[in-house]
């Protein structure tokens, strides 16, 4: 809540929006990509830096130039949402960004130390299911942070699939899981730990099915057969304690191996 006494949000996942008090607020498109920078760097930056970075291409001139004009329209909304000295910049430390509240609890779901019943919420998996800023992507500074979220909201999603899968919530657990698998289809982990929570909720057919699915992704892009370890949620497993059957003789000739399924000899 900013000192005024509004709610001051922004919004970078899916896309820039700032809203004050549910209101979306305009801003110019200078303006938010200095907004949005200031809020990835999540601390103070020199005025020199800030324009280095959003203007690489232009003169140092020019860049400050820039700088200050887009500082300037930034102001116009009437909300305090940059903090402006004469050396640094930085995010109005008022200001609730959905990317820092997503990344908290994806650090927490990695964290297997913590419990986290109470970030175990659709809210949670819509934000992990969203890419930073999709539509910037003529901006270097923007893709290697998408990138570096990408990475962690994939490994949090996974991570969220399996709390969900011990707790018996395995309609929500399917259903994170799912999110990571369209995030990454080539991603062998999101494809298990969904199968595993099929198979927790007794859906072998469904586990079979995504097994199947994730077979032919990696094969079709990259000419690769699912892990050993993948495989093995599918196969069939001899009772414990119990001895492989031995192979059928066939007449007088040779030993001959037979009914094997298909998917151990991959």
């Amino acid at each position: 809540m900013s000192a005024e006494g509004h709610v001051i949000t922004l919004r970078l996942l899916k896309g820039f929006a700032l809203s004050v008090d549910h209101k979306r607020v305009p801003l110019s498109s200078s303006a938010q990509r200095l907004l949005a920078f200031l809020a990835l760097q999540d601390m103070p930056r020199t005025r020199t830096y800030v324009a280095g970075t959003l203007w690489p291409d232009v003169t140092a001139s020019r860049a400050n130039a820039n700088l200050r004009s887009s500082l300037w329209r930034a102001t116009r909304t009437g909300h305090h949402i940059i903090e402006a000295s004469t050396q640094e910049l930085a995010i109005s430390k008022h200001i609730d960004v959905d990317l820092h509240t997503a990344a908290q609890r994806a650090h927490r779901l990695l964290d297997m130390s913590c419990p986290c019943d109470d970030i175990l919420s659709a809210q949670t998996r819509a934000d992990l299911s969203a890419d930073l800023l999709p539509e910037w992507s003529e901006n270097e500074w923007v893709l290697v942070e998408r990138e570096q979220y990408h990475e962690l909201r994939l490994y949090a999603l996974e991570a969220m699939t399996e709390r969900l899968t011990a707790v018996g919530r395995h309609g929500e657990a399917v259903a994170a899981g799912l999110a990571a698998v369209r995030a990454e289809p080539l991603r062998e982990s999101a494809h298990r730990v969904l199968m595993n929570a099929h198979l927790a909720a007794g859906n072998r057919g469904a586990a079979m099915l995504q097994y199947e699915q994730c077979r032919r992704v990696l094969l079709d892009e990259l000419g690769l057969e699912p892990s050993r370890t993948l495989r093995s949620l599918v196969s069939p497993h001899p009772e414990a304690g119990t001895p492989n059957p031995p192979a059928r003789r066939v007449g007088p000739g040779p030993q001959r191996a037979t009914g094997s399924s298909a998917l151990s000899h991959r």
